[in-house]
């Protein structure tokens, strides 16, 4: 693990009611999620993939979508 000084910005609401209202994942499932990306400073939907918490699908439907807003 690499520690740098230079943080991430949080997951925003707005990507946070995506994951639980379009693709259905638990809001216990998208807590830990944003706990590991502020522990790791790494972005919310790929560390849910490396966690196994959402398939490569869902992360290819959440990158599109960060992509169109």
């Amino acid at each position: 693990m690499t520690i740098t000084n230079n943080s991430i910005n949080p997951a925003s609401d707005e990507l946070c009611n995506f994951i639980i209202h379009k693709l259905k994942i638990s809001e216990r499932a998208l807590e830990l999620g944003v706990k590991r990306c502020t522990y790791e400073n790494s972005p919310l939907p790929i560390v849910m993939w490396s966690y196994g918490l959402i398939t490569l699908s869902q992360l290819n439907t959440i990158l599109l979508w960060l992509k169109d807003n």
